[in-house]
């Protein structure tokens, strides 16, 4: 009762808002696409950082804009905010047969393989067709090799994918002795799709762990240019020589 009343405030708020605040009553879905993407971002960035405050105080952001658009939806006679959850209650309990039906599955594999292929029952035309075509490379990558996956369309084990991740190699070196740039852009991205490829079979999080790396390069390189800073130099100023020792003893720190 306490969830049901907390949501019920959020919705008589937002109702509030709409009515009386000028910039609420002048959003459109359109204008609230690019804040709801960034703050999908802010999101990721305080799982990341494994900060639970942060990540409560995002996820409240992120349910204010899905009643922000059931809102907007309503106005437009679309649908209602009940549609919406009414809609995803519906869609989880077809795709949940082993939970609300006699389906019997035995582990994690045979719950995403039912689940793939109900979502073809639904009408999907292909079972890539559920990623989206504007997720970051890297996380399409992710899930187009896990969709693959559950129709069989996988590796043995990590042995072979890194073998492939060397075959890749190799013909992007190849790529590169022929100068050819547009081949060599195409083994490039081969190149990154095996290894990411490679990370899944190690259950890593590839973008994750691209991230948590740029995160490790900015403090390094900010405190770089402190170290620097604190000798009176600036970095253009410095020999490759300099700025490598100085990394290496931040590195050790």
């Amino acid at each position: 009762m306490q969830d049901n009343s907390a949501f019920e405030r959020l919705v008589n708020i937002m109702n509030e808002l709409r009515e009386k605040c000028p910039w609420d009553k002048k959003q459109t879905i359109q204008t609230l696409r690019q804040l709801t993407i960034e703050e999908t971002y802010e999101l990721t960035d305080a799982i990341t950082n494994n900060d639970w405050k942060g990540i409560k105080e995002e996820l409240g952001d992120v349910l204010l804009h899905i009643v922000f658009y059931a809102k907007i939806g309503t106005e437009q006679n679309q649908f209602t905010l009940d549609d919406v959850i009414n809609g995803v209650c519906e869609k989880l309990i077809f795709r949940h047969p082993h939970i609300y039906g006699d389906v019997v599955v035995n582990d994690e594999e045979d719950v995403k393989r039912n689940w793939e292929k109900l979502k073809l029952k639904e009408g999907k035309a292909s079972v890539l067709s559920g990623v989206p075509k504007s997720l970051p490379a890297t996380i399409k990558a992710m899930r187009l090799q896990e969709k693959a996956k559950q129709v069989g369309f996988e590796w043995e084990n990590k042995e072979q994918v890194w073998e492939k991740v060397e075959e890749e190699k190799r013909e992007l070196f190849e790529a590169i002795a022929s100068g050819n740039r547009e081949h060599m852009e195409d083994e490039l991205g081969d190149v990154f799709f095996s290894l990411i490829n490679f990370a899944r079979f190690l259950q890593l999080d590839a973008e994750n762990a691209l991230e948590r790396t740029n995160k490790k390069f900015i403090d390094r390189f900010t405190k770089m240019e402190a170290a620097a800073k604190g000798e009176g130099k600036l970095l253009q100023e410095m020999t490759l020589e300099e700025m490598d020792a100085s990394w290496n003893k931040i590195k050790k720190q």
